[in-house]
């Protein structure tokens, strides 16, 4: 004598549901953007009336490095629009006058795996400064790819130098300590 049961045919589909969620999910691997530089202290002397003892505009003498990965899942759904570096600010102690920006400098792409007629370039950014929103984003650069994509296919992009620049300093802005993260993302354009 069988006996059907109901629970019997949930827990199997539950089961094999899994397991496909786990295969598929073993081969999918999301895109990544590292960044290594330091944090950025701008000192402006001490204004005391308008005139030229200051400049109103600092660049950051070093530079962020901006690095990373764009898997062949990615790669797949991009075709020939591009994966969009940008960027916006997120102020912690802030005043709305002063302005961050941002130019790209640099750049490398290598692709891995099999893949015919290939390439992968980094454009934009590096001719002038972009300002850096703090509502929306805005790209700062964009990794292009093209070519026929066979197994195991990455890129990896690494040596992007970000140098920054604050503007808006003026003898109206308070004398105080104001500080903001820029955060940098990835995805597709």
């Amino acid at each position: 004598m069988k006996i059907k049961s109901p629970f019997f045919k949930e827990q199997f589909l539950k089961r094999y549901l899994y397991i496909i969620a786990l295969i598929v999910g073993g081969h999918l691997q999301g895109q990544t953007i590292n960044i290594a530089g330091t944090s950025w202290t701008v000192s402006v002397p001490t204004i005391t009336e308008a005139g030229t003892n200051y400049a109103g505009t600092y660049d950051n003498p070093g530079q962020l490095v901006l690095s990373g990965n764009l898997p062949s899942s990615f790669l797949n759904i991009l075709t020939s629009s591009g994966a969009r570096i940008s960027m916006n600010y997120v102020p912690t102690s802030w005043n709305s006058a002063l302005k961050l920006y941002a130019k790209r400098s640099g750049g490398t792409t290598k692709i891995n795996g099999i893949c015919v007629a290939c390439s992968a370039t980094i454009t934009g950014g590096n001719v002038n400064f972009v300002e850096i929103p703090q509502a929306g984003s805005v790209a700062l650069s964009t990794i292009t790819f093209s070519g026929l994509l066979g197994l195991g296919n990455n890129v990896q992009y690494s040596a992007i130098n970000v140098q920054l620049e604050i503007g808006g300093v003026s003898v109206a802005i308070p004398a105080t300590t104001y500080s903001a993260q820029i955060v940098f993302t990835i995805g597709a354009n």
